[in-house]
């Protein structure tokens, strides 16, 4: 029952957007940027993530570094729309922060937190081989 009354509300609200859509003389636009982001997302977006999701296949801690490229990508994403603003906006208190600096910012945390992992991880390893050479003395 609850599926039934979700499923008539999503076709009602998308028979609205499209109603105001068609009679707001909008289509040929919206269409044109939805035709451009499929574009994008195949011919683009896709085949790159994809070889860069191959990349660190090498690497005896990939899923970590995926974890990392996943995360820097979604920062990225985030602050496309304001590092892609042309010039500076005419009110101050828009955009009041230096956002490519605090993108630099986190993109290099996550960098940072990736590599004490990292080093984390090698130093417990390294240590367990030690305990275990130290115990067949």
């Amino acid at each position: 029952m609850t599926r039934l009354l979700l499923g008539t509300a999503g076709i009602a609200l998308m028979t609205v957007g499209l109603s105001l859509l068609v009679t707001g003389g909008q289509f040929r636009d919206v269409a044109l940027w939805l035709a451009g982001a499929v574009v994008l997302h195949d011919l683009l977006i896709a085949p790159l993530v994809l070889v860069i999701g191959l990349l660190p296949a090498l690497l005896p801690a990939r899923g970590l570094v995926r974890g990392a490229l996943v995360t820097g990508g979604c920062l990225t994403v985030i602050a496309l729309p304001v590092l892609l603003a042309p010039g500076t906006p005419r009110n101050p208190s828009v955009l009041p922060l230096d956002y490519p600096r605090n993108w630099l910012l986190s993109l290099a945390a996550v960098a940072a937190v990736t590599g004490a992992v990292l080093t984390g991880r090698w130093l417990r390893a390294r240590w367990a081989r030690r305990a275990r050479a130290g115990g067949r003395r």
